[in-house]
Formats: C-alpha cells, sequence, structure tokens
C-alpha cells in the first residue's frame, strides 16, 4: 500500500504539471480525487482490511490525499497566474502616452447662419423674436390674409394637430415663423424692429427641402417705412452675411397674401462656382394693410415691411452644400468640417 500510494501521489503532480489547462487540470483532478477516483476507490476498499491494517491504510491514503490537493491548488493558482499575466500583457497601457480627450462639439452650421443673422439685424437695431411652434390656424394663416379657403393655403401643406383641451381651435405646426408678426406687434408699441429665427414644418423633402426647417422672419414698422428701406436693409444683410460686395440683388415682383406689393429676393455672385446663377433667397413685401389692421394698428398711420428666409437656404450658399439633407442626417465626418 505504501508504495501504491506513493506512485499515485508522484503520478497525480505530474500530470498536474503537464498541463496548463484549467479545464483540463479538473478531468485530472476527478481521475484522483472524484467520486470514481483512485484514492476514492482505496478508501471504499479499508473496510475489506483487517483492523490492524486499516488504521495504518487509511492513515496513508488521507496524507496522499492532501498531498495531491496541495498540489493541484498550487497548479491551480500558477495556472491562473499565467492566465492573468497574459491577459495584463495583452490589455496593458503605454501610460506614458498622452491620455485620449473625449471629443468636443461644435456649433451646426444651421446654428452658426442662425447666431450669424442675429449678430448682424441686432447691429441695426432689431430685436429677437420667439413664438410657439404649434400654432393657431387664425396666427399661422387668418391673420395674415389667408383665410379658410384661400387657395394660397395649398402652397403649404400643414401638420395639423389634434387637442380635445383646445378649445375648439385649430391647431397645426407652424409653416413659417410670420405668425409672430402678429403675436409679436400685438404685445408691442411702434417702432415695431423684430427678427424671429425658428423651426418651422411642411409636407416636402427633398434634396432642398425638409419637412422640418428653419426660417428668419423679418419685420419693421413704423409711420414711415417705405419699400427702399427693406431693399436696402435687405441688400447690405447679404453682403454682410457673405463678407463680400461681389453679389447682386433682384426684387422679382411676386405674390404674397400677407404682403402688398411682394418680391421674391434673388441673389447672384459676381464670381466663384455660382457666377451668374440668379438664386432666389427670400420673399419680402410691403405689408399689406389687413395684416396691419391684425396687428392692432391703423394702416392709415402705420406701414412698413416682412421678409422669410430660410436659414437652410443661406447655410447651403454660405459654405457650398448640394443638399439640404446632410444637415440632419447626424454624420460626424461632415458636421466636423464646420469645428
Amino acid at each position: 500500500m505504501l508504495e501504491d500510494t506513493e506512485a499515485l501521489v508522484g503520478r497525480a503532480i505530474a500530470e498536474f504539471n503537464a498541463t496548463a489547462d484549467a479545464v483540463e487540470l479538473e478531468r485530472i483532478k476527478a481521475q484522483y480525487l472524484g467520486k470514481s477516483g483512485h484514492l476514492t476507490m482505496a478508501l471504499k476498499t479499508l473496510g475489506k482490511l483487517p483492523p490492524d491494517q486499516r488504521r495504518e491504510a487509511g492513515a496513508r491514503i488521507n496524507s496522499a490525499k492532501d498531498r495531491i490537493e496541495s498540489a493541484l491548488a498550487e497548479r491551480r493558482a500558477d495556472i491562473a497566474g499565467a492566465a492573468l499575466e497574459a491577459r495584463l500583457a495583452e490589455e496593458s497601457l503605454d501610460v506614458t502616452l498622452p491620455g485620449r480627450r473625449r471629443g468636443g462639439g461644435g456649433i451646426h452650421p444651421v446654428m452658426r447662419t442662425w447666431r450669424r443673422v442675429e449678430e448682424i439685424f441686432g447691429s441695426i437695431g432689431f430685436d429677437v423674436g420667439d413664438g410657439p411652434e404649434i400654432e393657431t390656424d387664425w396666427y399661422n394663416f387668418t391673420a395674415l390674409n389667408n383665410p379658410l379657403n384661400h387657395p394660397a393655403r395649398s402652397m403649404q401643406d400643414t401638420f395639423y394637430v389634434e387637442d380635445k383641451d383646445a378649445g375648439g381651435l385649430n391647431l397645426l405646426l407652424r409653416t413659417h415663423t410670420s405668425p409672430m408678426q402678429v403675436r409679436y406687434a400685438r404685445s408691442h408699441k411702434p417702432p415695431i424692429k423684430v427678427i424671429v429665427p425658428g423651426r418651422t414644418y411642411r409636407v416636402d423633402s427633398d434634396a432642398t427641402h425638409s419637412p422640418m426647417f428653419h426660417q428668419v422672419e423679418g419685420l419693421w414698422i413704423d409711420e414711415n417705412i417705405s419699400f427702399a428701406d427693406l431693399k436696402g436693409v435687405y441688400t447690405d444683410f447679404l453682403r454682410r452675411f457673405f463678407e463680400s460686395d461681389d453679389l447682386q440683388v433682384r426684387f422679382r415682383p411676386s405674390y404674397f397674401p400677407f404682403t402688398e406689393p411682394s418680391a421674391e429676393i434673388d441673389m447672384a455672385f459676381k464670381s466663384g462656382p455660382l457666377k451668374g446663377r440668379w438664386l432666389e433667397i427670400s420673399g419680402a413685401g410691403q405689408v399689406h394693410p389687413d395684416v396691419v389692421r391684425n396687428y392692432g394698428l391703423d394702416p392709415e398711420r402705420y406701414i412698413g415691411f416682412a421678409f422669410g428666409s430660410g436659414l437652410e437656404r443661406l447655410t447651403m450658399l454660405r459654405y457650398g452644400i448640394s443638399d439640404l439633407r446632410l444637415f440632419f442626417e447626424g454624420d460626424l465626418r461632415f458636421l466636423g468640417q464646420f469645428n
């Protein structure tokens, strides 16, 4: 029994040391210490021995078991340590390298245009107004000389909002920032000089249109504000916005229900890739007398102009962008160029 036990311990330790795999080590352990292992089976045979031999044989088997378990624990520790060393080597960091900072955010190109427009008009005394994006039909259409069933409404497919608690008001996502003409004028006394940048919504989507877009409304009402003032203010704005006198501006007769006379404002660069190409940049005109009445003012005394410009259109021209959808796709490769 002594020689068999010593041989068993030696064989077990040799097999433990021969493997570097933790799963294989546990399989080897079962051969010696498992329910059907060598030592377990040896313990089961003790009952067949005479009493004087049973005590001595049992002590030797238990001693062998302790030595095998000790060798097993030591090998487990070695394998775990080797695995840890390998993982640390694989995931090691060079602490002498400069740290990696989280990327900083930037200002969206449309927001850059928004701020630039506010800065330019603010420098000539225009206030900045802000209003609700969910509007009533009256402010969005009727107050701007767009009564129900007016054909001009068909130019602005609209997102309507159902609200049972709105007291019978017909609500919609505003199709332009022009409702703020009426809202602002009814809460301020002339002279009124204000721009209103903000989000607007129409059912439209292609390379140059989006269901959600940004617009800036401009309004100047006083006792003696003419179409000449509109031409001077807007032409100066374009030259300052594009930082160039090398452009032409023209006012082309058009129709808007809330202005009379009305005009489309076009511009053309005298040089560069868009040289000589006329581009529509804004709608504008002298505020219609009926709209002035809805301001709560006397159109026989007060007169003025209004304009509405798309911030995306201005941004596209300033930075040479051909597809408006790029502004809203969230592609950091595109947006990173502006910061």
